[in-house]
């Protein structure tokens, strides 16, 4: 029987999650900006061209996700663009009630968000947030949410488990996100049931998935969101 390293290769992830987003702070000291690779850009709308000097110059245009109006574990009404304007954002998908993979990728967000909580040296480092999006609207409640959140010791200020219309949902999840799912109306027989983590930037670009089950993508998630916040920060001082 092939033996495997699970457990090793959950330590090795813990350990990315965690120190690289304090390190990519060193990075930059260290390296020039256009030394470092940054996140990719995902799905493009359209490719736009004109003619410059007597050569034709293509230029892609990227999708950014439009605005997707819920309900968080508050209560409150609130549009995901609106009120986080400007900060990055991690998004995932899950119901209350599963068994299966929910719990693991649920506890794997926990692992990010402790690994950018504010910290002595950055009380106000608040530019990631959280947000996981209920499946089963018609079961998950505001109750439901709240009492899932307080089971995974989130910090609710910075992640916001959403609930609301079952078609806006799904297809925010399809449509917005592009996530691996059947497709569907967001009927009564409709599920989305996806394991993937979407990493968008402060203009609402896609620009990154990752499994959230596995630990290194989890990590790999966490230094692209360092990567991320070093490429906002860049782009506010030059303005």
């Amino acid at each position: 029987m092939k033996k495997t390293n699970n457990g090793g290769k959950y330590i090795l992830g813990l350990a990315v999650a965690i120190l690289l987003p304090l390190s990519f702070y060193i990075i930059a000291k260290v390296l020039k900006k256009d030394q470092i690779t940054m996140p990719r850009y995902y799905v493009a709308d359209r490719v736009d061209s004109q003619l410059v000097d007597g050569k034709m110059k293509y230029d892609t245009v990227f999708h950014k996700t439009a605005e997707l109006n819920a309900v968080n574990q508050f209560g409150d009404h609130i549009g995901i663009n609106k009120d986080l304007e400007g900060k990055i954002i991690v998004v995932n998908f899950f119901f209350t009630t599963c068994p299966s993979i929910c719990p693991q990728l649920s506890r794997n967000v926990k692992m990010l968000q402790n690994a950018f909580r504010p910290t002595p040296m950055k009380k106000n480092d608040k530019a990631v947030h959280f947000v996981s999006i209920t499946v089963n609207p018609e079961r998950d409640t505001v109750h439901a949410l709240y009492e899932y959140a307080k089971r995974y010791n989130a910090d609710m200020n910075s992640w916001w488990f959403l609930t609301g219309d079952k078609q806006a949902l799904y297809n925010y999840a399809r449509k917005e996100l592009h996530v691996v799912a059947p497709e569907g109306n967001g009927g009564a027989d409709d599920f989305i049931h996806t394991q993937q983590l979407v990493l968008l930037d402060a203009d609402r670009n896609i620009r990154g998935y990752y499994n959230g089950l596995d630990s290194l993508e989890v990590g790999k998630c966490a230094y692209d969101i360092g990567q991320l916040n070093m490429e906002k920060k860049h782009l506010a001082a030059k303005k």
